[in-house]
């Protein structure tokens, strides 16, 4: 993308894990002296991510219920932290200095520092934002050719959106998702690309829910993964083989399904707002 920096606020050279295995999550062997991990993601991001109030570090959602299920599986304590706006988030994990980025789309650039592990947590679709009273004709990317759209720094919509964006469209890059829709409802963008759900959510936090619309057709809808980065010292075959059985497992026995029923009615909750999924 043409991407602008408006504000700076601060995966096939990666292996995908297959989990087909026939033995126990917690007889896989380790050859790790790592007892311990860290995970981060986007915290602005409900109902998959999401924070009590600004100062807090603590991470609650669906992604929360699945890493503390993959910690109790794999017998290894994760800590699941907020790490900052979500370029920070993906700089630490870049830099190793945390372990693991509970959920991310796959893109080239990021295979080549994270490890992504399958099957995917869950999937998402990711919309155009417009404005009710000045939406305009789109049904497929070529429809925003000429026109300035927004986004938070280092979001991803997908190999194929990202690559076709970054060589015909204009994009800016902002710091947070709320500064992005606060552009939008000042008239100074004409769209704004973000996830369905947490766009809904914090468009209604905003009291922006009837000013703003989401277009149809979504612009891509893409699995949500589990990373590792490579250069996490805990970065070790036998923990990475452990993490992905139990991914499949979970997944099999429908723990995966049911944390997301479960996130959703946490969110719902907490916020009195509901929630759109796909």
């Amino acid at each position: 993308m043409r991407l602008y920096t408006y504000a700076v606020g601060c995966f096939f050279a990666a292996t995908f894990f297959n989990a087909g295995m026939a033995f126990g999550v917690t007889n896989l062997p380790l050859t790790s002296s790592c007892n311990a991990l860290t995970a981060t993601g986007n915290s602005e991001y409900p109902p998959f991510l999401w924070r009590e109030n600004d100062t807090s570090t603590e991470l609650h959602g669906v992604n929360r219920l699945v890493i503390d299920e993959l910690s109790r599986r794999i017998d290894i304590p994760i800590t699941l932290v907020h790490s900052g706006p979500w370029s920070r988030a993906q700089t630490e994990v870049k830099n190793g200095r945390i372990d693991l980025m509970a959920g991310a789309f796959y893109t080239n650039e990021r295979a080549d520092y994270m490890d992504y592990f399958t099957p995917v947590i869950l999937h998402t679709t990711s919309v155009v934002w417009q404005r009710k009273d000045k939406t305009f004709p789109f049904s497929k990317k070529e429809d925003l050719k000429g026109k300035w759209g927004v986004t938070v720094i280092n979001n991803s919509f997908g190999q194929e959106f990202d690559q076709y964006a970054q060589r015909n469209l204009n994009i800016l890059a902002v710091s947070s998702l709320s500064q992005a829709l606060r552009m939008l409802e000042a008239d100074r963008v004409d769209y704004v690309l973000y996830e369905k759900s947490p766009a809904h959510a914090y468009a209604t936090m905003l009291g922006l829910s009837d000013f703003i619309v989401a277009a149809v057709p979504y612009i891509s809808s893409e699995g949500l993964y589990l990373t590792m980065s490579k250069k996490s010292p805990c970065n070790d075959s036998g923990i990475k083989q452990r993490i992905a059985t139990a991914l499949q497992e979970m997944k099999q026995d429908g723990f995966t399904e049911q944390a997301l029923i479960n996130g959703v009615q946490e969110w719902e909750a907490h916020s009195s707002i509901s929630v759109v999924l796909p």
